[in-house]
């Protein structure tokens, strides 16, 4: 067990499968015995949903709103293996900042004293990245989180996203903001794939801490409203989700990122392109690392 609380935030941009993948840490720390809170970061408020199945989970927007008192159990679920789910929700559609549920959450939760009396032995925070501004970087410029991992697939928006996260954390890490403990690839289906991640971790100086092939495994546990870890718990993605788990809890290393330009990122993408048109996307060996 760890000696002392963990916070981690985890960043991708929408549909990338951020959600899932860190619902499915929290389940497999979970079930590892580890005391895990999951705070959803997302104006979806969709974050915690297959932990805590069909229980009805107000946001801490919903509740802040209403006016009065907010107590914990007003804004949280207990959900499998006992994962405290919360979610900070987002403003009413059209109004507001969609960042602002991330400030109220964690200001609410520090008042009432959640970490010092729930104890838990790690925070996952699940936090939108198209846009690393305002509400969103509060995990990254206040110092709140000991460590970020980026999820990513290989398609250049996701990368484009990461490299936007990148930048954030250039930023803010001299000043005591948190660093990147590494990137996640998740989805990965083309045999080009792994190669362009790990290249992009070469080209930005960072490094890749697990790599989650694509699989019916996870739609079928998602279409059943459950984790991998609930629903197919000896399953080869169970196991990489509970190494991944432990991966991060065990690591306590990080790095500043070095983001490429705008232009460069441009050029490195397109010079993939080429590459992958050249000798196909189905090709059995994986493609070299453009240089």
């Amino acid at each position: 067990m760890t000696k002392r609380t963990q916070h981690i935030a985890i960043y991708g941009k929408g549909g990338i499968g951020k959600s899932t993948t860190t619902s499915n840490i929290a389940a497999a720390l979970a079930d590892a015995g580890y005391r895990v809170v999951q705070i959803g970061c997302d104006p979806k408020a969709d974050s915690t949903v297959t932990l805590r199945g069909v229980n009805y989970l107000p946001t801490v927007l919903d509740r802040t709103r209403e006016g009065g008192r907010v107590h914990l159990e007003d804004i949280s679920v207990v959900g499998f293996r006992g994962v405290l789910c919360i979610e900070a929700g987002g403003p009413v559609p059209g109004v507001g900042c969609a960042g602002r549920g991330i400030n109220a959450a964690i200001s609410l939760l520090q008042d009432l004293h959640l970490f010092e009396e729930f104890k838990p032995d790690i925070v996952l925070y699940d936090v939108l990245g198209d846009v690393v501004c305002g509400g969103f970087a509060v995990p990254i410029r206040e110092g709140l989180t000991d460590r970020v991992y980026v999820v990513s697939s290989s398609d250049f928006m996701a990368i484009y996203a990461a490299n936007n996260l990148f930048k954030a954390i250039q930023k803010y890490a001299p000043s005591g903001g948190a660093k990147l403990g590494g990137i996640i690839a998740n989805g990965l289906i083309a045999p080009y794939a792994r190669p362009l991640i790990d290249d992009f971790a070469v080209q930005t100086e960072t490094r890749v801490v697990q790599y989650i092939p694509r699989s019916s495994t996870v739609a079928q546990a998602e279409l059943h409203g459950t984790t991998v870890i609930e629903a197919a718990p000896d399953s080869a993605h169970a196991a990489i989700y509970r190494e991944l788990g432990e991966k991060i809890v065990a690591d306590d290393s990080s790095v500043v990122p070095q983001p490429l330009g705008v232009n460069d990122l441009r050029d490195w993408a397109r010079q993939w392109g080429d590459l992958i048109l050249r000798e196909g996307a189905d090709a059995p060996v994986p493609i070299r690392a453009v240089a």
